[in-house]
């Protein structure tokens, strides 16, 4: 296990969704000892906690429309999402993966397993935190390449240049006003935009 995932456990925010019942308090009892930070909610609540870091939810079948409104869809950025189950029966393990629970604590509580779970859940938090990051990062590249491909086109129509004298003129003034390219072909591309409504609307 990764040390700084076991040193952030120490006041790590968890909301757990369950009964008041033994099972409940002895999971709450758990993971205090463990340094967490619960916040204890019951019965099922209408959203998430804004505080929330990660969440362990009881999967009852009786509970289960409710609590797929609660966790779909499934966000980067939402809390990770432990299941507490009883039973391992196929429609109990249908709604875990549709709630997107990145790990699983199984019923009677015990404290044997609990850590470990709570590690892997944080652990695949993080790279999905990563990943959507970096998928984000990505988006952000392909649209400014979008931009300047269009920027470029714009030029070579109403200026009459060629590609290589397009892109060359779209750097230049990036340079010369200490902006990204990306920058200046948006303002190309909104410059342009606007003088062709203009024109439809003379």
């Amino acid at each position: 296990m990764s040390a700084h995932l076991l040193k952030d456990l120490k006041g790590l925010r968890v909301q757990v969704i369950h009964p008041p019942d033994a099972q409940g308090v002895a999971l709450v009892e758990h993971l205090r000892r463990i340094g967490c930070s619960c916040e204890i909610t019951w019965p099922l609540p209408q959203a998430i906690s804004s505080t929330a870091v990660v969440v362990l939810v009881s999967i009852e079948q009786e509970n289960r429309d409710k609590i797929l409104r609660l966790f779909r869809p499934v966000e980067p950025s939402d809390p990770a999402v432990l299941a507490v189950v009883s039973f391992e029966d196929p429609s109990t393990l249908q709604v875990v993966l549709e709630c997107g629970a990145l790990a699983v604590i199984e019923r009677p509580i015990r404290p044997f397993g609990l850590l470990t779970n709570l590690i892997i859940a944080r652990s695949l938090w993080m790279e999905r935190q990563t990943a959507a990051k970096r998928i984000r990062k990505l988006e952000r590249k392909v649209a400014g390449n979008n931009r300047i491909l269009r920027a470029k086109t714009i030029l070579m129509e109403t200026q009459g240049i060629s590609e290589p004298e397009a892109y060359e003129s779209i750097r230049k003034q990036a340079m010369g006003k200490r902006v990204s390219m990306d920058d200046v072909a948006a303002a190309i591309i909104n410059a342009y935009e606007l003088l062709t409504f203009k024109e439809r609307h003379a």
